[in-house]
């Protein structure tokens, strides 16, 4: 069984490779790849990375974004349409540090023949937290720290400055005032933090994903899986973490939307089980934006509404 599932898998990757090799031998020679209204065809990875993509690219672009709401990008594999997509932008944008690990090869392939931006990885590296699993890695959930954010806007408009320079003031503003709104959010969530008293500051959710905003912000933070989603939680692991729900009685944990609500509701049994309540406080935006036709299909709209779900459960309201 297992030498089978190794072999369908193999096959897999060996069609999504040679997608690949035919779509950018059809298009490396192609300069004109964007459609006929001039516009920049770009193609982004995940939510967060689409959204700022086409605020700062504004009327001069055309963005595809890869991963739609609930999608997990430690998981995602690049489909033979997602190849066909990537390998027929002008610009590709993903966020990098290894978030899109299944994609990493066939990101490496592609962006040997055109422009694709690691925005994430515009942060420097003194900035970055290290993974605690990973040797000589790091943490790549940087857009919970809205301040770090902002290095990966930046990358995003010199690109567009460096492939459009004549429409370089355009992208010039787009990005300042998308900057000085991200400035009065950052502000917005240490406001709304310094509602919790220090020792109430404990967010414990499904996997690692908040290292950088519990930095930013005052918490301490707990995930029941690893900074990836790959990794599975053990029987061991919930009853640690169920023991420190109860030692410290924390009101509520939270489960995410892109993570399966039943490795929370393990850890609320196990809770349970020694005569504490804790509630799930709500559902927190992590790996993935929400709805495009809701507040939270912004990345602007995912960080208010993570805040103040966080806050208001804590607090107990």
């Amino acid at each position: 069984m297992r030498q089978m599932k190794w072999i369908i898998k193999y096959s897999w990757l060996m069609m999504v490779w040679a997608a690949t090799a035919v779509f950018l031998t059809s298009c490396s020679n192609n300069p004109a790849i964007a459609e006929s209204d001039g516009r920049l065809q770009v193609v982004a990875t995940i939510g967060q990375v689409a959204d700022a993509a086409r605020i700062v690219g504004g009327d001069h672009v055309v963005v595809t974004g890869l991963m739609g709401p609930g999608v997990d990008p430690h998981l995602y594999t690049a489909s033979e349409s997602d190849v066909s997509k990537l390998s027929e932008a002008d610009i590709i944008f993903y966020n990098g540090l290894f978030l899109e690990a299944q994609m990493a090869g066939v990101l490496k392939q592609i962006g040997e023949r055109k422009t694709a931006v690691p925005a994430a990885e515009a942060i420097p590296v003194e900035k970055r937290l290290a993974s605690p699993v990973y040797q000589n890695a790091h943490d790549p959930h940087v857009w919970f720290d809205v301040q770090l954010w902002q290095y990966a806007v930046k990358a995003i408009r010199d690109t567009y400055i460096t492939a459009d320079p004549d429409h370089a003031a355009d992208y010039e503003a787009n990005a300042a005032a998308y900057l000085a709104e991200l400035e009065s959010l950052d502000q917005y969530v240490r406001d709304t933090a310094a509602k919790l008293p220090p020792e109430q500051r404990i967010l414990i959710t499904a996997h690692d994903a908040f290292g950088y905003f519990g930095q930013a912000y005052g918490f301490e933070v707990r995930g029941l899986q690893g900074i990836s989603t790959a990794s599975e939680a053990s029987t061991s692991d919930v009853q640690i973490l169920a023991n420190y729900i109860v030692e410290k009685q924390i009101k509520a944990v939270f489960i995410e939307s892109s993570v399966p609500v039943r490795t929370i509701e393990a850890v609320q049994a196990a809770v349970a089980a020694q005569g504490h309540t804790v509630n799930i406080g709500g559902e927190l935006f992590s790996d993935a934006l929400g709805n495009a036709d809701t507040p939270e299909g912004s990345y602007i709209g995912v960080v208010r509404h993570n805040i103040d779900t966080i806050v208001a459960a804590l607090l107990g309201q």
